[in-house]
């Protein structure tokens, strides 16, 4: 299963108010997350909506800062499928962050854009506030169940 089949079924779901599973948010690091990581690099977990299982853990260690030149903004990002039926082994992308500003309806939000390297789909995220990071749609708009995509600052 595809971190991007799953984050697009977690984002229909996030939708459809009745049929998202709570969302629960992990607020506890791991001392492997920020394993081999600079001083610069944040780490943000959490765990997202999914159809067929408990949720999906994923954690996101974003690499350099805003201001840093390009080469220095990296990331990888970790989901595992927590009681899937098929018991997928956990997916890993990593590749280059970006800053961008502006949403749909905030044309001031801080928008995060995640592109993996080789195949892989971008992914979106807003950043709520200093320790909050949100799933968003590619045309930067948030779902309607949207603190259910909410990754928390270790």
């Amino acid at each position: 299963m595809q971190i991007r089949t799953l984050l697009a079924s977690a984002a229909t779901v996030a939708v459809l108010a009745g049929c998202a599973s709570g969302g629960n948010q992990t607020q506890t690091g791991t001392a492997d997350s920020s394993a081999g990581m600079s001083s610069n690099a944040v780490t943000y977990e959490g765990t997202l909506p999914c159809r067929s299982c408990d949720g999906i853990d994923l954690t996101v260690n974003l690499e350099g800062q805003e201001s840093s030149p390009a080469s220095e903004r990296t990331f990888t990002l970790e989901a595992d499928y927590q009681n899937h039926p098929q018991n997928p082994d956990p997916e890993q992308y990593e590749g280059q962050w970006d800053a961008m500003k502006g949403t749909a309806v905030d044309p001031q939000a801080t928008v995060y854009e995640l592109t993996p390297n080789g195949e892989g789909q971008v992914y979106y995220f807003q950043k709520i506030d200093d320790s909050t990071l949100e799933l968003i749609d590619p045309q930067r708009r948030r779902f309607e169940n949207g603190e259910t995509l909410r990754l928390i600052r270790q």
